[in-house]
């Protein structure tokens, strides 16, 4: 299982949302390494598909996918209200990468 964190450096989000991922797979026995990639500029936003700091991805699939996003350097708003998705929705990304593999 692939794990990215994207996100734009100095994020004050970027730790709060590894750490969450980190718990997340702890909780299902998910071995894996998370993958981390810093996003500098707006070519890069674009060409990443980058809708925000900080993005989690398992296996290339957004754990709360926009159905209209927009790409660039900016701080991304989550439904619940934060720059951090909920559990549950990374519980549902793992589970559904599970279920493909």
């Amino acid at each position: 299982m692939k794990i990215e964190v994207l996100y734009v450096p100095g994020c004050p989000n970027h730790r709060p949302v590894l750490e969450a991922v980190i718990s997340v797979l702890a909780t299902e026995s998910v071995p894996t390494n998370i993958c981390q990639v810093p996003v500098h500029s707006e070519g890069e936003a674009q060409a990443f598909r980058f809708p925000g700091s900080p993005t989690v991805r398992i296996n290339g699939n957004d754990v709360e996918p926009d159905r209209r996003p927009t790409f660039g350097l900016a701080c991304r708003l989550y439904a619940n209200g934060t720059g951090i998705p909920n559990e549950a929705a990374i519980r549902r990304a793992v589970t559904a990468a599970r279920q493909k593999e």
